[in-house]
């Protein structure tokens, strides 16, 4: 996937959004979780990034984890991470989880993620 972000300053489609919506259900107790995903839909939803870097500007808990454009977003007060793809119009929430499925899944390691992606059919 490339990254051009609202080039024509289009809005982003938000795929599979119900994945963040199921972990807000999942925690309703945590008004902070709560309202850190609602921002995080609200910015992606909002957004007019052209780049990466606006991406990583605007939102400082992204850390692009491979270059076909997926970022990874670490809600770290709460322990949940997010994978996103992003392409020219949509991004996709691709995996959500807490710190210990990450490091499950993961390894913290961008190739173990590269792979991941692989394996699931979302990159090449």
């Amino acid at each position: 996937m490339m990254l051009y972000l609202c080039k024509k300053k289009a809005k982003l489609d938000l795929i599979r959004k119900d994945r963040l919506l199921k972990l807000k259900r999942k925690n309703q107790g945590n008004v902070k979780l709560s309202k850190a995903i609602d921002k995080l839909i609200g910015d992606i939803e909002s957004s007019e990034w052209k780049n990466k870097l606006e991406v990583i500007e605007s939102r400082p808990d992204a850390d692009r984890v491979h270059s076909d454009n997926f970022f990874f977003f670490d809600i770290y007060i709460h322990r949940v991470m997010i994978l996103i793809a992003f392409n020219e119009h949509e991004a996709e929430i691709i995996w959500v989880g807490d710190h210990a499925d990450y490091d499950s899944t993961f390894k913290g390691n961008k190739r173990t993620i590269e792979t991941w992606l692989r394996n699931h059919g979302k990159i090449k």
